[in-house]
């Protein structure tokens, strides 16, 4: 899995690195094939403080790509929302790969 985490109008402390890969370490756990993520921070200049931190991620699975962003006053609460949306996205999308739908035909003896 190819990690890029990239900072706009802040720098990445390393601390807020480790946050992130170990938030990101639950959505390998629920689907291994990840193939690359992209997580971008940013601080953008609001007057409302509420929704200044914006945390936005992009997944390439095999099959398909993710997104998803989020906003909060708290940049570690922006990055645990988004973990919990892209969670949701991986757990669906795992569950569309495996075909629970169909049984396996029986066999008349």
């Amino acid at each position: 899995m190819n990690l890029t985490i990239s900072g706009h109008h802040l720098d990445v402390s390393p601390a807020l690195r480790s946050y992130v890969t170990s938030k990101l370490d639950r959505i390998t756990r629920h689907f291994d094939q990840v193939v690359d993520v992209k997580v971008i921070l940013t601080v953008e200049k609001q007057k409302e403080k509420e929704r200044r931190q914006r945390a936005e991620c992009n997944i390439h699975v095999k099959g398909s790509d993710m997104f998803a962003e989020s906003s909060h006053a708290d940049l570690y609460a922006a990055v645990d929302d988004l973990v919990d949306k892209l969670d949701r996205q991986v757990v669906r999308h795992k569950d569309r790969l495996q075909d629970h739908h169909h049984s396996a035909p029986k066999r008349l003896m």
